[in-house]
């Protein structure tokens, strides 16, 4: 989807974190290495950081008092393109499932 509409202005940003049962224990650069490899992600990943609790980053801590905060990793969060967060998917929903296309494709089409 990232690749399919960007042209649109539909953008992709990863933040890893090591928040659930250290699965992200790698240094940033292994960690975008694992993503590249394994996902064949090509989107911009941001440096690991805390997403949850109080020692969660200022953009989780914002995204959480909108919607709930991340419960595991590929947690989703919606945001349009004047930087207001307008949905949330949780984990275990893949990121092209249908409800997740509907909502990026209401968006670009509003």
């Amino acid at each position: 989807m990232y690749e399919e509409l960007g042209p649109r202005g539909f953008t992709v940003l990863g933040f890893p974190s090591n928040d659930f049962a250290d699965e992200e224990p790698g240094t940033n650069a292994e960690i975008k290495e694992f993503a590249r490899r394994n996902y064949g992600a090509t989107f911009p990943l941001f440096a690991k950081a805390p997403v949850t609790g109080q020692a969660a980053a200022p953009l989780y801590k914002h995204l959480a008092g909108k919607f709930a905060p991340p419960r595991w990793n590929f947690h989703k969060y919606l945001v349009d393109a004047g930087g207001e967060a307008v949905a949330a998917f949780d984990a275990k929903l893949a990121p092209d499932a249908p409800d997740v296309r509907l909502a990026i494709e209401r968006l670009l089409d509003g």
